[in-house]
């Protein structure tokens, strides 16, 4: 979405420079003409005498021109599907306060979008299009969606629209209709509303087909409040992470995007829509040429549920899980780096039930290939609550086929337990030098239970330090063996040794979340 401005912005248009021609100029300019019509001519086989004044050079230059192929335009397309793009206006209030100088996020603190909009948005945390205060504790921005029916429900971005009051779109023909949010999806930041007062409306069709890398595609919205504009690129890569949760999986495009495109459609050259503009990178907060599309397969399955029933259900097998790095596999004795590890299965889920347990690897479901955590999130996630799935999963070396049925994702976060100022203090904890960090008993620590080692302290320039261990940390296991003390993490160090290994593999729980991290050792 973009803010409306509050002042005029200098033109980006500045004036053509003038051309002045000197009689220097003009010689030069004469004698390079006499120069190209010698290279054209030569001299006429009639008189074979130079014949530079009946047969004039620009008459050759002229000719070669009409036979150059011309380069295929998009007005044929955009005069297609451009009528089904839309203008999204929203008003929410009591967002800003009165008197504040500054807008505020409206997304929750730490929540995806949030910190997805901290790196990526502006030093307010805003996404592009929401940025700016209006009147008294109230904000109005625009965005982009479109048509996917001809009875006027339309896609546009969850964060277009959520939290507001009104809704209101302006179709390419200039008419304003209310709108009113059918339901969002918050995880994929797709949202469906429905336009009233209509009901022929022309409309978009979602792409059956995968973007391919390197295809044309073309980006339809309303950058700025300008109203429909068109902008081309390619696709730039597919399947991005950008930080927003576990399930990610942009279309990069290179057309540019700026504020207001947010909801708006990516089409293909078939007039189809690929995806849906939800974010730019951008660290002025205008195009780079990197924006991120929502892929049209991951809108047609949201939508449906969002019509169906005005949110999205998911199933859930209930486990943390994290990707499968080269160490890991290294500690666990894999010959590659696939699969999807579980760092906990969580209390009375499907996985915990069915006998997953920690420090298993997820490496199909169904008989599909699992690359990486990611793929595995996403493909349950995809799949309905209640659907039977089988999991291979890699236990102790060997691998194995588990039966479940899926739950559904719940919305809740479980509170989490840190080390507090007054815990640093008090506790004097024991050095593992190897590792560079001073760890205690857990049960002395108020909040963090009564399995392992807390992380007192450590070493900023250690291996632990570069793993990302920090204070408050809980280690759980390590080398595959519970723990509960310094004497038993130095133990479990000195058998990974012994062994031959490379790192060790440890389980540390941080906050509400628990992985595993493998850490190298020193030899001898």
């Amino acid at each position: 979405m973009t803010a409306r401005p509050d002042h005029t912005p200098p033109s980006p248009f500045k004036p053509a420079r003038r051309f002045g021609v000197t009689a220097r100029k003009l010689a030069l300019m004469a004698s390079v003409g006499a120069g190209l019509g010698l290279a054209a001519y030569g001299f006429s086989p009639s008189t074979n005498k130079a014949d530079l004044f009946t047969s004039p050079a620009y008459a050759q230059v002229n000719h070669d021109v009409s036979k150059v192929a011309q380069p295929i335009g998009f007005a044929d397309i955009v005069e297609r599907v451009k009528p089904s793009v839309i203008s999204v206006k929203v008003r929410m209030k009591d967002k800003v306060a009165a008197g504040d100088d500054d807008a505020e996020s409206p997304f929750r603190p730490g929540s995806p979008m949030e910190r997805f909009f901290r790196r990526f948005g502006g030093p307010d945390g805003l996404p592009p299009g929401l940025r700016g205060r209006h009147g008294h504790g109230v904000v109005t921005g625009q965005g982009s969606g479109f048509f996917i029916s001809s009875d006027g429900y339309a896609v546009t971005n969850n964060h277009v629209v959520d939290g507001a009051d009104k809704v209101e779109v302006t179709t390419d023909d200039g008419k304003t209709y209310t709108a009113k949010v059918i339901g969002t999806d918050p995880r994929t930041d797709v949202a469906l509303i429905k336009v009233e007062g209509g009901s022929n409306f022309p409309f978009a069709k979602l792409s059956d087909d995968k973007a391919r890398i390197g295809d044309w595609v073309l980006a339809v919205g309303n950058p700025f409040g300008l109203g429909g504009t068109v902008t081309a690129g390619i696709v730039s890569a597919s399947g991005r992470d950008i930080g927003n949760g576990p399930y990610d999986d942009f279309i990069q495009i290179d057309a540019p995007v700026n504020k207001g495109n947010s909801g708006g459609p990516a089409f293909n050259m078939k007039g189809d829509v690929i995806g849906v503009n939800t974010a730019i990178y951008s660290p002025s907060g205008g195009s780079v040429g990197i924006a991120f599309s929502i892929p049209a397969n991951t809108v047609k399955n949201v939508v449906a549920q969002l019509k169906d029933k005005g949110s999205v259900s998911r199933g859930w097998i209930g486990v943390q899980i994290q990707p499968v790095t080269a160490d890991i596999a290294d500690s666990l004795g894999l010959k590659k780096a696939e699969g999807a590890l579980v760092a906990e299965p969580q209390a009375d889920s499907p996985a915990a039930k069915a006998g997953i347990r920690s420090g298993d690897v997820i490496t199909a479901v169904n008989g599909a290939t699992v690359k990486d955590a990611r793929e595995l999130a996403r493909t349950i996630g995809g799949l309905a609550p209640g659907t039977s799935i089988k999991l291979n999963v890699l236990h102790n070396g060997t691998d194995k086929v588990v039966n479940l049925t899926l739950g559904t994702l719940p919305n809740t976060v479980e509170a989490k337990a840190d080390l507090n100022d007054e815990d640093r203090g008090s506790l004097h904890g024991s050095d593992i030098p190897r590792l560079g960090m001073t760890v205690a008993p857990a049960a002395s620590v108020a909040g963090a239970g009564t399995a392992g080692v807390v992380v007192v302290d450590v070493d900023p320039k250690s291996a632990a330090a570069d793993r990302g261990f920090k204070e408050g940390d809980v280690i759980l296991e390590v080398g595959g063996k519970s723990v509960s003390s310094s004497t038993d993490v130095r133990d479990a160090i000195k058998a990974a040794r012994s062994d031959n290994k490379n790192s060790v593999l440890m389980r540390v729980r941080s906050g509400d979340t628990a992985r595993f991290v493998a850490i190298p050792i020193a030899k001898g």
